[in-house]
Formats: structure tokens, C-alpha cells, sequence
């Protein structure tokens, strides 16, 4: 008999890639994974890994049962989600992944609102970007993630994962204090035409929705300074360095930053996203609801 512990870890070697990257996944020692592994093979008979560089690989072995895992541990998952749905009760744990701001803006009204009404459910969150989140759901190293889109930039949803959305974010022009156009009401993206540009990092969804927001308005961005937090992006602009967009959800407001509106209407649309196979889980719908209830008074 094969044990499903043992599958679940070579599952997370074949998803991640290397036994590092499992144990990351795993929350486990990387020891812990090599000593799984090391079981799994005398249990099957048949050498699973290989040394490929500094690094392992999976056998034909490896990969074929790597393969059945996959399929054993998705049906697992469905008599896990048809037996809490079944028994109605919103227990056990959900892994619930957010970008910062989400995180910031969010988590402490829904988790507190959690904790009080369903003191069975263990909510364990992290840390994540969108995209990271996406593959963490598909992964199965998630059960939600906290996502988002731009009005102007839509995010296609991959197969077999559902979202509800949560709110749309207004977004606003951070400049400093002292610029000349901090006292307007609302300003146009063509203002800022020469000025430098404090962005997300290259490769993220957001800087890739800012080149493009930018460029169509006839703008050649000069980013000066790449920042994944809005602290320090804000600290940047604070500091007389550049200007940047930033969303209303979790922002700080430091000294020496003004924000003025855009006149364009600069939007994020933030969803709640999950594996379709676990949409019947009480725990689940449990905690979309408290992230709407969350969101509902910070809509802008």
C-alpha cells in the first residue's frame, strides 16, 4: 500500500521542481523530503530521483508516479471538500495567499470576524503576488488567493479555478508635497509626461499594466526606480525622487506625499480565486464571505 504522505512529497518535487522547493511548499525540513523519498523508492522498489547537476530529477519511475499522485491527490481533495460540504460545518484549516496591500487592507477585519464566528476554522495566510498566487491555487499549496486586475489590463483566469469579486480599488497620482501640481483636483496622465517614474519590478503584472497604461495615453515612461512595496515607493516620491500610482487599499500615507485623483478613473478589480473542486467546501465560502464583508466599506 502506497502511503499518501509519501505521494503528496513526491507530488510537491514534480510541482516545484527540486527537493528545496518542496519542502518550501511542504512547510518541511528538506531532510524531511529526502527522507520521504527515500521511503517512497523501498516501498515501490524503483529509484525515483536522479542526480541531474547540483540538483535531482525524476526518474521515468518518478515521473510516472509522479503522475498518479497528481490524479490520487485531486480526488482526495474532492472527498475532503463532498465530506465537509456534507457534514455543513465550516472547520479544519484554509491557506489563504494575498498581495501585501490586499493583505494590509483585508486580512485583520475578515480573519478577526473569522476567529469570532467559526472558532473551528484555522485561517493560515501569506504573503504572495498575484501571479505567484494563481500557481500556488493550481499548485494546490493554496486554497484562495487574493487577486487582481486593471480596469484597462485584464487577468485571464486559468482553467479550473473560479474568483468572486471582492471590490474595485480607485487608484491615485503620488507625487511630492512640494510639486507644483499637488494642490489639483484631479490631474491627467499626460501631465506627468517627463517626469521619472518610481514602478513596480520588471516581469510583475503591475509594471506591465503601467508601461502599457502609460504608453497608450502617448507616454514614454522614464522609470528611475523599481520598488515592490508602496512604503517604498512612497518613500521614493517623499524624497523628491519621482512619482508613481498607487491604490487606495492599505496605503500608507507617509509625510511629504500628496495624492491627487486620476481624471481617467484608474481602477483595481480584486478577487477572491479558488480551485473549482473546492468550491463546495463550507470553510471555503466562509471565507470568501468575510473577505466581501471586509472589502464592502473600503469599495472606492
Amino acid at each position: 500500500m502506497l502511503n499518501l504522505e509519501r505521494l503528496r512529497t513526491l507530488d510537491a518535487v514534480a510541482r516545484h521542481g527540486s527537493v528545496s522547493g518542496a519542502a518550501d511548499g511542504l512547510h518541511v525540513t528538506t531532510s524531511a523530503v529526502s527522507q520521504q523519498l527515500s521511503k517512497l523508492e523501498r516501498e515501490v522498489g524503483q529509484q525515483l530521483l536522479a542526480k541531474n547537476g547540483r540538483g535531482v530529477r525524476l526518474t521515468d519511475a518518478g515521473l510516472l508516479l509522479a503522475e498518479h499522485a497528481a490524479r490520487i491527490l485531486s480526488q482526495v481533495q474532492m472527498a475532503q471538500a463532498d465530506i465537509e460540504a456534507q457534514r455543513g460545518r465550516v472547520v479544519g484549516e484554509v491557506r489563504l495567499a494575498a498581495f501585501p496591500t490586499a493583505a494590509r487592507g483585508l486580512f485583520p477585519a475578515a480573519l478577526a470576524a473569522l476567529r469570532e464566528g467559526h472558532p473551528e476554522l484555522r485561517v493560515r495566510t501569506t504573503e504572495l503576488e498575484p501571479e505567484p498566487g494563481v500557481r500556488a491555487v493550481l499548485r494546490g499549496d493554496a486554497d484562495l488567493a487574493i487577486v487582481l486586475d486593471w480596469s484597462n489590463k485584464r487577468a485571464p483566469v486559468p482553467g479550473g479555478l473560479e474568483r468572486a469579486h471582492l471590490l474595485d480599488d480607485s487608484a491615485d497620482v503620488a507625487l511630492p508635497a512640494a510639486h507644483p501640481l499637488a494642490g489639483r483636483e484631479a490631474v491627467d496622465l499626460e501631465d506627468f509626461a517627463d517626469e521619472e517614474w518610481v514602478s513596480w519590478p520588471e516581469g510583475e503584472f503591475c509594471h506591465d499594466w503601467l508601461m502599457f497604461t502609460l504608453r497608450s495615453q502617448g507616454i514614454e515612461p522614464r522609470i528611475g526606480h523599481f520598488a515592490g512595496e508602496h512604503h517604498t515607493q512612497l518613500a521614493l516620491v517623499a524624497a523628491g525622487l519621482g512619482v508613481c500610482i498607487t491604490p487606495r487599499l492599505g496605503r500608507p500615507v507617509p509625510d511629504g506625499v500628496a495624492f491627487v485623483p486620476v481624471r481617467q478613473k484608474v481602477r483595481r478589480h480584486i478577487y477572491a480565486t479558488w480551485r473549482a473542486d473546492a468550491g463546495r467546501r463550507p470553510s471555503v465560502r466562509a471565507v470568501v464571505a468575510a473577505l466581501r464583508a471586509a472589502a464592502e466599506p473600503l469599495a472606492s
